[in-house]
């Protein structure tokens, strides 16, 4: 009897997470990065409040967008090293499922940490105190839909040369709706305004990849494996 696609999800995701904790440095680097670019970024400015309160969305969003692109290379790197990928697709369950539980588990991994960390970074740049909220259900919704676009890129550039320069050419352009809408509404937030609608625009470039996304990076991986 075949094991249903959401339990081999669950039984991916599962091993996924207890892998990462073997080897914290994975996780600590992209925060440490996005925690030092936001940290030297002020440095460029005046140490005026109102300034760095201006500059604080694009700092932020630039700061996560990198991050979450240091993090990208090992999204299916280390399992395609160890054949782990090619048993998957050979395994007879679905992959689409398997590669989508995994990009999950990248973004509670990455993701979720630098979305909390989001309003830390924020605080240090003057943002008041009531944008804070706007500023984490911002960042945790666009880091989502950054993990699903990367996870199409990482599968592209699975047996490429020089994988993670290509993945950052791939990745970006694809991310700019992500950057705008993100930066958008972290500025309403800012300002005190609704942020009602960059936030559904996100969240429909986030449905749109949990649509596509698992079937792109799918059909990417089996490329890369023949």
């Amino acid at each position: 009897m075949k094991t249903p696609a959401v339990t081999v999800a669950w039984l991916v995701a599962r091993r996924d997470l207890r892998l990462a904790f073997r080897k914290p440095s994975q996780l600590i680097q992209p925060l440490m990065f996005f925690m030092i670019v936001a940290t030297l970024f002020p440095l460029t400015l005046t140490p005026e409040l109102s300034r760095l309160r201006d500059a604080a969305p694009g700092v932020l969003w630039v700061g996560a967008l990198l991050s979450s692109l240091l993090a990208l290379e090992f999204l299916f790197r280390e399992d395609a090293q160890d054949g782990t990928l090619e048993q998957f697709a050979l395994s007879g369950q679905s992959l689409t499922w398997m590669l989508f539980a995994k990009t999950c588990t990248h973004w509670l991994l990455t993701g979720v940490p630098l979305a909390l960390a989001g309003p830390v970074v924020a605080g240090m740049l003057g943002v008041p105190r009531p944008a804070l909220g706007g500023v984490l259900a911002a960042l945790a919704l666009g880091s989502f839909a950054l993990s699903l676009i990367g996870a199409i890129s990482a599968g592209l550039t699975l047996g490429a040369r020089r994988g993670g320069v290509l993945l950052s050419l791939l990745t970006l352009p694809l991310a700019v709706p992500v950057l705008v809408f993100g930066a958008d509404a972290t500025q309403r937030a800012i300002l005190g305004d609704g942020i009602a609608s960059p936030m559904y625009m996100l969240g429909a470039i986030a449905v749109f990849g949990i649509t596509f996304a698992p079937l792109a990076a799918a059909a990417a991986v089996r490329i890369g494996l023949e």
